[in-house]
């Protein structure tokens, strides 16, 4: 199951605080897709998944929006 969380418009550090918020409540194994505008996303969310043991699954710019696919550790 993959859930969205959508961040756009948010600056930081709201994108990486709101994803490790919504990871806390993923099932393990389950994906989260984040959405986000903010450019900083595009290196603070892949440190955070390194930092805690999140699977970056892709992270692909689309238009202007950061898409990030994040596996929850099984």
């Amino acid at each position: 199951m993959s859930e969205i969380l959508d961040v756009k418009g948010l600056n930081c550090p709201l994108p990486v605080l709101r994803t490790k918020k919504r990871m806390k409540s993923v099932p393990r194994g389950d994906i989260l897709t984040v959405e986000a505008t903010d450019p900083n996303a595009a290196k603070d969310i892949p440190a955070l998944c390194e930092a805690s043991g999140y699977d970056l699954v892709s992270l692909e710019e689309q238009g202007g929006v950061f898409v990030f696919r994040i596996r929850q550790a099984a």
